[in-house]
């Protein structure tokens, strides 16, 4: 489904999401919050998957996505290394349905920036939270920004080593479960 020919998808990537190595922006998203977003040259190096994760269907009933997918480690990812971006479609209105959607960050207008990989995104919309899996999270969310100025969500290790086959697991953070809980 990926229109880019150059960029490889990762193993399993399911059929009806458009995989992308960078971001894509919403029409909600003004010109002026996109060049702050961006601020210098925006480029993508990479044309493959990441070399630390592959996707995997998830067949322990126990789990708490049983029968969905996760991300997991294909090799040992030290503690503290960049492991890969979260991508999706940049935007700046309210995703309240989307399982998929990440806050980038909040203007000084008060505006939300945010980021959907609902239907287009990379391997990162795959990580699935600790809770029900393990004890505490072994992956961390942490927005920076790229040398060429680019503003993103990054997922790093935490500060233990991620052993390969290991699923990367992150804190989707309270707020997010108390939104779920609230629709039920």
């Amino acid at each position: 489904m990926n229109a880019h020919k150059d960029v490889v998808e990762p193993s399993h990537w399911p059929k009806n999401l458009r995989y992308i190595q960078s971001y894509t922006y919403h029409s909600s998203v003004s010109l002026e919050t996109k060049n702050f977003l961006e601020r210098g040259p925006k480029f993508s190096d990479r044309r493959s998957p990441s070399r630390y994760v592959a996707i995997r269907h998830i067949t322990d009933p126990l789990h708490p996505a049983y029968d969905q997918y996760g991300l997991f480690a294909s090799k040992k990812i030290p503690a503290k290394t960049h492991i890969l971006d979260y991508f999706g479609e940049i935007h700046a209105d309210e995703r309240l349905t989307s399982d998929y959607d990440l806050s980038l960050v909040r203007l000084q207008s008060g505006e939300s920036i945010g980021i959907d990989a609902s239907t287009t995104g990379n391997e990162a919309r795959f990580i699935n939270d600790y809770r029900g899996v393990k004890v505490k999270p072994n992956a961390v969310f942490i927005d920076y920004r790229t040398d060429s100025g680019e503003l993103r969500m990054g997922i790093w290790a935490a500060n233990e080593d991620i052993k390969k086959g290991n699923e990367l697991l992150v804190s989707y953070g309270k707020a997010w479960w108390k939104s779920r809980t609230e629709h039920i």
